[in-house]
């Protein structure tokens, strides 16, 4: 038939064609557990970003392998061998499960009846799969769709994937489209008998997924045995690698540790932070301030407060207040320049009064914790019901890379204008890491505020001329950074200041944002 046509036509690709260079990818589970602990380490699946250069561009994409073979083959279990051999901090498993097709009422019939051929090309959407994976690839935000296998349908939730240095993704189907092996770095094939399949699957399919044991070999005979002769065992011949036994063959799986040890080692020596910061520091030196920067007006009462938060002698209850006050005034000057459209209003006296109104949709506010946070409750009380979100970056002792911690975001956030709060920038690096997640979570780039009390020029132009979109409103801006990367003349720790704490000898003014 056509459809059959099709689907070899999707499974095997042009011979000889010339391979695609190399990619990576990223990704972060949001209802699966937040981590995998082994015998070794605890591996974090929460994901994060990777670094993005002084340009505002990814300097690394994650490293993706492809895991095919036959339903029951052990693609989960080598998969998560694999992930402990690694020892890799950001990892993320997607399943191929997660992408069968929406059913029509027939076929939902067929399927409850054990008729529906699930393990063809064709039950899968491999144009959802394929775009989902270009997206992460980008370093995107994606949502997965999550498909109940006892109502053989889609439920309504879906999960968020986002962030990792490493992504596994595996299925029957893998290897079984074109454009998908594109997007893979390393293929897998599981090799496993078909009795131990089948026992397995039995296994599975009655206990976790509500079957009986005569509707799965029904099944099994019917469409699974069939479609693996066909479509999933010819795509053994794509795989880079064959692992005989599944899990049972260690030797194989140590190789295939080695291998992407070996392709993840450029990505392991990439520049440190520091080296990062003090290309921030060069990069854009003896500029002149970019017109995206807002300064607040620095008159005498503005003035006054940055004399008393600056000076070291000041208590903390005083530190407090006036910084609280500098909050408020770079808050409603930063709302001022949101857009605004021209309204017509009836006063009580019923005239008509010519106004204005905010045009855009809605206002959500995001801390970088820690500091940021100390900005929400000024950012709450000028602008009524405002959304907030949360953003924790912290830099891996072990690696120097900084790595997304804890993100919490409100739903539809790319229709938002969004106010980013720091309350000091010195270098940017932090800055524009919060800003380069906001835009991987579809938020536009000319829809971002980002706010600090204080900023060095360093900060602003690195900022500037990655995201030149984004605008950056401060109450002042501190022409130097020393070579710790704090802001001279400066305000000190603004967290340690604020809550009370000790700063460590070695902080910066990122720290907040960028610490251990």
């Amino acid at each position: 038939s056509n459809s059959s046509a099709e689907s070899l036509d999707r499974l095997y690709p042009t011979v000889g064609s010339a391979k695609p260079p190399r990619k990576r990818t990223t990704s972060q589970c949001k209802s699966e557990p937040p981590l995998l602990r082994t015998s070794k380490r605890t591996i974090y699946t929460a994901g994060r970003p990777p670094w993005y250069n002084e340009h505002g561009t990814q300097s690394k994409e994650a490293f993706v392998i492809g895991l095919g073979g036959g339903s029951a083959s052990g693609k989960t279990t080598v998969a998560t061998m694999i992930i402990e051999a690694l020892d890799v901090p950001w990892v993320v498993l997607l399943s191929m499960d997660s992408f069968y097709k929406v059913l029509t009422k027939q076929q939902q019939e067929q399927a409850a009846s054990n008729d529906f051929n699930f393990d063809h090309p064709d039950a899968f959407d491999f144009d959802l799969i394929i775009a989902t994976l270009k997206k992460l690839k980008q370093g995107k935000s994606v949502k997965i769709p999550i498909y109940d296998f006892t109502t053989h349908s889609r439920k309504k939730e879906w999960k968020t994937l986002y962030g990792a240095n490493v992504i596994i993704f595996e299925g029957i189907m893998a290897f079984a489209d074109k454009e998908l092996l594109k997007l893979l770095d390393l293929k897998i094939f599981v090799d496993t008998d078909s009795d131990i399949r089948l026992v397995r699957r039995l296994r599975r399919d009655i206990s976790e997924r509500g079957r009986d044991i005569e509707g799965v070999i029904k099944q099994y005979n019917k469409f699974v045995k069939p479609a693996f002769d066909q479509y999933i065992q010819p795509t053994m011949r794509l795989a880079d690698i064959v692992v005989p036994r599944g899990s049972g063959n260690t030797v194989a799986i140590d190789l295939i540790v080695q291998h992407v040890h070996s392709q993840l080692e450029e990505v392991r020596a990439a520049r440190s932070p520091g080296c990062r910061r003090a290309a921030l520091a060069s990069a854009h030196q003896c500029h002149p301030l970019p017109q995206t920067l807002s300064v607040l007006k620095s008159t005498p009462q503005v003035r006054g407060m940055h004399t008393i938060i600056r000076n070291k002698e000041t208590s903390r209850d005083e530190f407090i207040f006036y910084s609280k006050r500098l909050m408020r005034l770079l808050i409603e000057h930063a709302l001022s320049l949101l857009p605004f459209q021209s309204c017509t209003v009836q006063t009580p006296q019923g005239q008509d009064y010519e106004g204005r109104t905010y045009s855009g949709k809605q206002i959500t506010g995001v801390s970088i914790l820690r500091a940021g946070e100390t900005m929400e409750p000024a950012l709450r009380a000028v602008c009524k019901d405002v959304r907030i979100g949360t953003i924790l970056i912290q830099t891996n002792c072990n690696t120097g890379e900084p790595e997304l911690h804890y993100l919490r975001l409100p739903k539809d956030i790319s229709e938002d204008h969004v106010i980013l709060m720091d309350c000091t920038v010195s270098t940017g690096a932090a800055a524009m890491m919060a800003v380069r997640v906001l835009l991987d979570h579809d938020v536009p780039e000319d829809k971002i505020f980002l706010l600090s009390l204080l900023m060095a020029e360093m900060g602003v132009h690195s900022v500037a001329y990655a995201f030149p979109r984004v605008k950056i409103i401060t109450t002042a801006v501190d022409k130097k950074v020393n070579d710790l990367f704090r802001i001279i003349p400066g305000i000190g720790n603004f967290g340690d200041r604020y809550f009370g704490t000790d700063a460590p000898p070695d902080w910066s003014d990122d720290e907040d944002a960028l610490s251990t």
